[in-house]
C-alpha cells in the first residue's frame, strides 16, 4: 500500500549552492546525504518528517550514464534542473508491483539500492520504477530497510523533533505540479500505481490525489510557463522549544547546512503564510497552516 509522499528527486548543479538557497531563502535546514556509486551521483536531504527533498548533483558523469536514476538526473539538469521525479513510499513493494503489472503497467524492479552516508553507514531500500520515469510521469515507489540507517525508530523520532531555522518542524502538504498534458498524467497515475484522481477544491480544472496524508495537485501548464511546481509546506510548533532550539545548535555544528534563526533577518522574520517563494533550482515554495490540505 501506498503510505506517503516518500521524497522529491531535485536535480541540482551544486549540492552547497542548493543548501544554501534553501536556508536563506526558505529556511529549510540541508543535511549531507553520500553518495550512490553505481550512480555516479551524490545528494543532500531536507528532512520534513519522514518525508524529504533529496537535492541531487551528478558527480561522475560517465557512471551516471549508464544509470537510470544517473542519466534521469541528468537529463533534468540538462532541461535547467528542478524536480526530476517524485518517490511514494510502499509499505509492501512486492504486492504494488504486482498490482501495476496486473492493470498493464510498464513497470521494472524490485531493485536493491543502498547509499553510503558521511559517517560510513549504509543506508538500504528496494524500489519499484516505471519505465517512463520523469517529471510529470508516474511516480516510483521506495520501501526502506528500517534495520539500515536513517529508518529506524530511534533515527525517526529524532527527525520528527527537528527544528528548522525557520523557527519550528516543517513538513510536506503538497506538490502542485503543473503539467502539459492534465489527462495523460492522471492516466498514468491510475494505470500505473491505482492512485485515483479528483477534482481539485483549487478549481480551473485541477485535478489532486491523495496519498496518506498529503496530496499532489496536478494543473494545466500555460503556454511558455516554466515548469516550476510548488512545494507546500507546513510549520508546525517546536515541541519544547528551549530544548529543540539546543539541538539544532547541536545539529548545525555537525552540519554546516544546518542553523537557526537569531534576529530580524532569520527566515523566521520573513515567513508569510501563502506566500510563494521562488528560487533558483526549479521550484516554489509556499507556506500554509497546519491542519489538512484546503
Amino acid at each position: 500500500m501506498l503510505t506517503a509522499i516518500d521524497h522529491l528527486v531535485v536535480a541540482v548543479p551544486d549540492l552547497d549552492q542548493a543548501a544554501a538557497t534553501l536556508r536563506s531563502d526558505v529556511g529549510l535546514a540541508v543535511i549531507p546525504g553520500g553518495t550512490h556509486p553505481d550512480h555516479g551521483t551524490a545528494n543532500a536531504l531536507v528532512w520534513l518528517g519522514d518525508t524529504y527533498l533529496e537535492l541531487v548533483a551528478v558527480v561522475d558523469p560517465e557512471r551516471a550514464r549508464g544509470s537510470w536514476f544517473g542519466r534521469l538526473v541528468a537529463g533534468r539538469l540538462e532541461a535547467g534542473g528542478g524536480l526530476a521525479a517524485i518517490c511514494l513510499a510502499s509499505d509492501d513493494l512486492d504486492a504494488d508491483l504486482a498490482a501495476a503489472r496486473a492493470r498493464g503497467a510498464a513497470v521494472d524492479g524490485p531493485f536493491a539500492g543502498a547509499r553510503r552516508r558521511p559517517d560510513g553507514r549504509l543506508v538500504r531500500w528496494r524500489l519499484a520504477v516505471p519505465a517512463d520515469l520523469g517529471p510529470d510521469s508516474a511516480p516510483f515507489l521506495i520501501e526502506h530497510d528500517p534495520t539500515a540507517a536513517e529508518w529506524t525508530p530511534p533515527e525517526r523520532a529524532e527527525r520528527a523533533a527537528l527544528v528548522h531555522p525557520v523557527g519550528g518542524r516543517v513538513r510536506l502538504g503538497r506538490v502542485e505540479l503543473p503539467v502539459a498534458d492534465l489527462r495523460a498524467v492522471v492516466a498514468r497515475y491510475l494505470r500505473t500505481w491505482g492512485i485515483l484522481v479528483r477534482p481539485s477544491l483549487a478549481g480551473g480544472g485541477a485535478r489532486e490525489a491523495s496519498v496518506g496524508e498529503q496530496a499532489i495537485r496536478f494543473r494545466r501548464r500555460l503556454p511558455g510557463e516554466a515548469f516550476e511546481p510548488i512545494v507546500e509546506l507546513v510549520l508546525l510548533p517546536s515541541e519544547a522549544a528551549s530544548a529543540e532550539s539546543a539541538r539544532s545548535v547541536s545539529l548545525g555544528a555537525d552540519h554546516p547546512g544546518v542553523e537557526t534563526p537569531d534576529g530580524d533577518g532569520s527566515p523566521t522574520a520573513r515567513l508569510s503564510t501563502g506566500e510563494t517563494i521562488g528560487t533558483p533550482i526549479g521550484l516554489r515554495f509556499r507556506w500554509r497552516a497546519p491542519g489538512p490540505p484546503p
